[in-house]
């Protein structure tokens, strides 16, 4: 199924991931997924592209100076529900995000069924440009959000 995931910064200090839920939670939007990671890995992961793509490496300057500016903030990716509501509110609120299209399965909480799904965006030629999900019990699916490459030829692969 496809989904809009929002993408934002938040300042890396304590109380910021809390004033955020709270904000979300007292209009009533419900968080399905989230991951949180420093932003300095994702602004080296650009860099580390950009000299690939670019057939060189970026300066050691340039890169250090936006690994410094970025450890102070945290790179948040989630899904939240309604969607157009929890954009209002972060543009009430002015943060700074984005939105991309993603792949958000339910799979069942057994061995291989990563396996199998992960496969099938491998023959389908979709490379994955990162993932995330959890598991609640054992007895329960588990959700996974996938940010594919190709998320057209991704969507048609799953809507089977």
């Amino acid at each position: 199924m496809i989904r809009t995931e929002i993408s934002l910064f938040l300042k890396n200090v304590p109380g910021e991931l809390g004033k955020l839920a709270s904000l979300l939670s007292a209009d009533g939007i419900n968080i399905d997924a989230i991951t949180i990671q420093d932003a300095s890995s994702y602004v080296q992961t650009l860099f580390q592209a950009r000299g690939k793509s670019l057939k060189r490496i970026a300066s050691s300057a340039s890169y250090n100076s936006m690994r410094k500016d970025s450890v102070e903030f945290a790179l948040i990716r989630l899904l939240a529900e309604p969607l157009d509501k929890t954009i209002e509110i972060l543009t009430q609120h002015d943060y700074l995000f984005d939105t991309v299209q993603v792949i958000a399965l339910k799979l069942e909480n057994r061995p291989g069924e990563l396996a199998n799904i992960t496969t099938k965006f491998g023959e389908a030629g979709i490379n994955i440009n990162y993932v995330y999900g959890s598991v609640s019990s054992p007895e329960e699916k588990c959700l996974f959000v996938f940010c594919p490459e190709d998320i057209r030829l991704a969507s048609e692969i799953f809507n089977e």
